[in-house]
């Protein structure tokens, strides 16, 4: 998979999307695809809907970074391969595996259920790649906060692939997301127990502690005061910090902690600090949130 990573990522655009034709069908599209999966998209000028459906096909493809190809044929031009594949109408897109169709749709699809039907393709060869190329598509639809995209496409990968933790830990997140609080707990419970140390499934685990046991706001006002009382009440700063995480203001929190730990780093056996890492646990290594608050703790720790 690492090496799949680097290979897409040494691709350009340029081979990622052509053109074919009757002379160049056969290695653009079938010797192609016993390679990585290739996508067909028969067009014309004249189609309304291929205008909307190619930018589509385009950027998700691109930003697959070669874990898929396009190719593009005009059927005004090659009407014999138009032929071959029995296109009635367009747009129409086919998928190639091991050198042969194995999927297809007609008509202009939303850009979510295009990447849907790719991330199908990791049932039907090239493995490896083609769940790294359904996870991507995740992340990607993850960062969008399209969860339900995130819940489809993650639930195919963990049906081929069921120990897959980073799948798992975003299905979990997603299903929170969504308020399906059930279902982030069936998956968190069908991971198998030698992968509850993964980084991933420690974070989406953090995330589900937090949504089944929703905190209180009503004592922020009661904790602020005693803090404006008393700087140096680190009790008040740490239940304070849990109760604004819990409120979605991270910021905030992170600063809580960080004045304890910069105040006396060692208070209740570095209680201030062991509560930051939970939150960092739980927003994701590459949260933003996270990654501002280990800076802030970095600096307060190694000065």
């Amino acid at each position: 998979m690492n090496d799949m990573i680097l290979k897409a990522g040494s691709t350009t655009a340029a081979t990622l999307i052509k053109d074919s034709d009757t002379r160049s069908f056969m290695v653009d599209v079938i010797e192609a695809s016993k390679a990585v999966p290739v996508l067909v998209d028969f067009w014309a000028p004249w189609c309304g809907p291929c205008k909307t459906l190619g930018p589509v096909l385009e950027k998700v493809v691109t930003e697959l970074r070669g874990a898929v190809r396009l190719v593009k044929v005009d059927i005004d031009k090659n009407p014999e391969i138009a032929s071959q594949m029995r296109v009635q109408s367009i747009p129409a897109v086919f998928a190639f595996v091991d050198g042969r169709p194995v999927d297809g749709f007609m008509g202009a699809l939303p850009e979510s259920q295009v990447r849907q039907f790719i991330a199908k393709l990791s049932k039907k060869g090239g493995r490896a790649e083609q769940i790294e190329a359904a996870m991507a598509m995740a992340r990607e639809s993850f960062d969008r906060e399209e969860h339900g995209s995130v819940l489809e496409i993650t639930s195919q990968i963990l049906d081929v692939e069921p120990t897959h933790t980073e799948a798992a830990g975003l299905k979990i997140k997603s299903a929170i997301a969504t308020g399906e609080l059930e279902l982030a707990t069936a998956t968190l419970a069908a991971v198998p127990p030698d992968k509850w140390q993964d980084a991933n499934i420690l974070s989406a685990k953090a995330a589900l502690d937090l949504a089944l046991n929703p905190v209180d706001t009503t004592a922020i006002g009661k904790l602020e005061a005693s803090i404006a009382a008393n700087p140096n009440d680190y009790a008040a700063r740490v239940e304070l910090a849990v109760i604004l995480n819990g409120s979605q203001k991270r910021i905030e929190a992170i600063d809580q902690l960080i004045y304890v730990i910069k105040k006396d780093r060692s208070w209740n056996d570095d209680a201030a600090r062991k509560q930051l890492v939970s939150f960092f646990e739980a927003w994701g290594p590459k949260d933003e949130f996270t990654l501002a608050g280990r800076r802030k703790l970095s600096s307060v720790l190694f000065v």
